[in-house]
């Protein structure tokens, strides 16, 4: 019996515009093939994102650069199923805690530690995702999960999957918000873990590329690998794992 059996509805929580896609894609593509409706939150702009070189790289460091990005996820999330009206930005209504003003949450960038772990920035700043209390950031997913309902809600694990800050605060801020609305929480994972539920979803990968072209200030695909702004190659996931807690 698979986690996903019954299940009707299912919120996916992303830090920054381009994580659905590279973590999730292809589960994303595969709910909604089910017909689940899917719905995605994102935390920030992803302000803070090293732009390819080439024609995007003078956005870096500017408020171009989050428009850009906003533009690049609705073309993305497009491409793999999800529809206008269920793409939500933590901070704005109805993902905004009753009685707050509305607030963007910003990126708030990242260092690499050693390969493949990242850590804090050097300089963050005052209204990033990580100086905001992690009860409000959690009064604001609750609120968007009291409107929806989902059966299950999806997102990091306790690393954040490769330790960006925004990452690790978005699990926390999904994990408490679903356990106090007694929704199913299950963490992605991508290698084959106790109590994991391992999806081979390798018919999507024309779907991701497509959908990981849209953004392109980010990243560009080259065959089956992303290559990142840093020069960062990684093979595009198609296969991933999802664990209850």
């Amino acid at each position: 019996m698979s986690l996903l059996d019954g299940v009707p509805t299912v919120l996916f929580v992303h830090a920054h515009p381009d994580d659905e896609t590279i973590a999730t894609g292809a589960l994303i593509a595969e709910l909604v093939a089910r017909g689940i409706r899917v719905s995605l939150l994102t935390a920030t702009r992803g302000e803070q994102g090293e732009v390819v070189t080439g024609p995007l790289s003078v956005l870096e460091g500017t408020e171009a650069l989050t428009r850009e990005r906003e533009r690049e996820l609705a073309g993305a999330t497009a491409a793999l199923g999800i529809a206008a009206g269920d793409r939500f930005w933590l901070g704005a209504a109805p993902a905004r805690a009753r009685g707050l003003s509305p607030r963007a949450y910003r990126d708030s960038g990242m260092t690499w530690i050693r390969p493949g772990l990242a850590g804090p920035a050097a300089d963050i700043d005052d209204d990033a995702l990580v100086r905001a209390p992690l009860a409000e950031v959690t009064a604001d997913v609750a609120a968007l999960m009291a409107g929806l309902r989902p059966a299950l809600v999806i997102s990091y694990d306790n690393g954040g999957g490769y330790g960006h800050p925004d990452h690790v605060r978005m699990h926390e801020a999904a994990l408490a918000a679903s356990r106090t609305a007694r929704v199913a929480f299950a963490e992605v994972v991508h290698s084959m873990v106790d109590g994991a539920e391992w999806f081979d979803l390798s018919e999507y990968l024309a779907t991701v590329t497509d959908a990981l072209r849209c953004h392109a200030s980010q990243l560009t695909v080259d065959g089956a690998h992303i290559v990142h702004s840093g020069g960062q190659r990684e093979p595009i996931i198609t296969a991933v794992g999802l664990r209850l807690l």
